[in-house]
């Protein structure tokens, strides 16, 4: 499984993707494929305030709902759209095509409290 390095990582398993001033989110490869084929996918609307480790949506695998949390705090500015007709994006391709939310940091240092691609590497490895 690959995890880019230029992308930060929280615990919950979501991948963070600074664009300037802005930050895309969306959950890792490993996420994924924990949570099987992905069914339905739940975020919120644009304007909406998320909070950093607070649950933002939700996605629903042939196997479960899992919780999205929010890596970071800020207000939302984009959201993925055509996750709603083709939430099989999530397991296809979960850095590209399957970002979810675009979030405008309310504090923008937050990232910086999340893990790299190797600190989630190693987190997430195999004993």
């Amino acid at each position: 499984m690959a995890t880019p390095k230029e992308l930060r990582y929280s615990e919950e398993h979501e991948w963070v993707k600074t664009e300037g001033d802005k930050l895309r989110i969306g959950i890792t490869d490993f996420a994924q494929s924990e949570l099987g084929d992905i069914v339905f996918v739940e975020l919120p609307s644009v304007g909406d305030e998320v909070t950093a480790d607070e649950p933002f949506g939700s996605v629903e695998s042939v196997k479960t709902v899992s919780e999205l949390y929010a890596p970071v705090s800020g207000k939302v500015v984009e959201v993925n759209e055509e996750l709603d007709d083709s939430p099989e994006f999530v397991n296809e391709s979960p850095y590209e095509k399957a970002w979810m939310i675009v979030v405008e940091p309310s504090d923008a240092s937050q990232v910086d409290s999340l893990m790299s691609a190797e600190e989630y590497d190693e987190m997430t490895k195999e004993d």
